[in-house]
């Protein structure tokens, strides 16, 4: 009998989307929204079933910082699942090129750790949903002036939720703050108190030595402790 042809790689990644699709379903979506699964360290050949599994715990934001392992490819295999809820994108986005780069790998998001109002401005052009770094009011207006309406307090764990409530004072209604950097269960309830919109997730929910159930318990902890704390 003749061997079966090969997948391509990227008929691969569309039939595991496929499954991922149809095995695994949330009804947690609407409260983990706006929590950002960031897998720094990822490689491409397990971003489809970690990915897989953060979906079905209801993660619909997925960052692979750029100095991941080939995260172009990871950030395309996400991108080629063709999920219309999904937003996947890099993170750890320095200059304009790398803003190009994700967008012409299927990304749509564009996480940095500072406030360049160069790398804000080019995802704004191509349609991208942007979330620069800041630490102080100075820097916030500086992003939201070159167009960010999501910003990203980093490293939240230096600064803590006062800091937040005392910044949400004078920040408009319209811009989201996303808490980056040291949040785990316990410090959700108090961030979303102080004004926080949601979260970037990092070794709290990933690193490159977690096995995949591990992974899974970490997300759905994560989304029961931002849903519970949520209620009224």
């Amino acid at each position: 009998m003749a061997p079966r042809p090969r997948l391509r790689d990227s008929q691969r990644y569309t039939i595991d989307c496929r499954r991922g699709l149809t095995q695994m379903t949330s009804d947690s979506t609407a409260n983990s929204a706006a929590l950002v699964a960031i897998l720094r360290g990822v490689v491409p050949e397990r971003i489809l079933k970690i990915g897989n599994v953060l979906y079905a715990a209801g993660f619909r934001m997925i960052e692979v910082p750029l100095n991941s392992p080939d995260p172009f490819a990871s950030i395309a295999a996400l991108a080629g699942c063709n999920r219309p809820d999904w937003i996947i994108g890099a993170g750890t986005v320095l200059t304009p090129a790398d803003v190009r780069q994700t967008h012409a790998a299927g990304g749509r998001l564009v996480v940095a750790p500072n406030c360049d109002p160069e790398v804000i401005r080019t995802a704004v052009q191509l349609g991208m949903q942007v979330m620069p770094g800041f630490a102080t009011a100075t820097e916030a207006f500086q992003a939201i002036q070159a167009g960010a309406r999501d910003i990203k307090l980093f490293p939240a764990c230096t600064y803590g939720p006062r800091h937040l409530q005392a910044l949400r004072a004078v920040l408009p209604t319209s811009v989201r703050v996303f808490p980056v950097g040291g949040i785990g269960v316990a410090d959700i309830p108090a961030w979303l108190a102080a004004g926080a919109a949601g979260f970037g997730l990092g070794s709290e929910l990933f690193r490159p030595e977690y096995e995949l159930e591990d992974i899974a318990q970490r997300a759905a902890d994560l989304v029961r402790s931002t849903r519970e704390a949520r209620r009224p």
